[in-house]
């Protein structure tokens, strides 16, 4: 199912801007007026040229708007008089191309995987199985009977197997059979 939904986000790396000479040199102001109006232009796509229409639509007086504006505009251009973000518009279309290669690759795997469900099955005596490798299974076995081949390997003879006694209460009292409760571990290890 397609969402027919505009990207929600856009990514920038801190670097880039950072490293950029106008943006260095603006004030704090600045920089605030040029990140307010980047998210508008990503949202809106433009913003009015007007000085008094520009500062009603970002919530601010035309005199902060005018104080601001010159700094800012390095990163953007005048189109048909509105104010449009060239980098923001250049990743709208870079988003937009990758959804549409998507899109048509999926498009292009599903017509050959649905392909391949209509083909006609081959013929059995033909001695080519039909069903992939990948896919094949081991025959089933009747109930409790297990998968697992015995090993037929028989120990070393030059290896001497080895025995050791564990000495510990607790499992001297859990090899007898006696409840493991605090009691019980007391009295196997003489403790009363």
């Amino acid at each position: 199912m397609s969402q027919n939904r505009d990207a929600p986000a856009y990514q920038e790396y801190a670097a880039t801007m950072l490293s950029q000479i106008p943006f260095r040199t603006m004030t704090l102001q600045d920089r605030g007026l040029l990140y307010t109006m980047r998210m508008e232009c990503w949202v809106n796509v433009r913003l009015p040229h007007s000085h008094s229409d520009l500062a009603k639509v970002l919530g601010l007086s035309v005199a902060e708007v005018a104080g601001s504006l010159a700094a800012v505009m390095p990163f953007f251009e005048i189109v048909d008089g509105f104010i449009i973000s060239p980098e923001m518009e250049d990743y709208r279309a870079h988003l937009a191309d990758r959804k549409s290669k998507q899109s048509h690759g999926g498009k292009r795997g599903s017509a050959i995987t649905n392909g391949k469900r209509n083909r006609p099955a081959k013929a059995v005596d033909d001695g080519v199985s039909s069903t992939p490798s990948s896919t094949s299974r081991l025959p089933r076995r009747g109930r409790g009977e297990s998968l697992v081949q015995p090993s037929t390997e028989k120990p070393s003879q030059n290896q001497p197997l080895e025995r050791r006694v564990i000495t510990d209460p607790f499992v001297a009292a859990y090899e007898a059979g006696e409840s493991c409760t605090a009691d019980a571990y007391a009295r196997a290890s003489g403790g009363g």
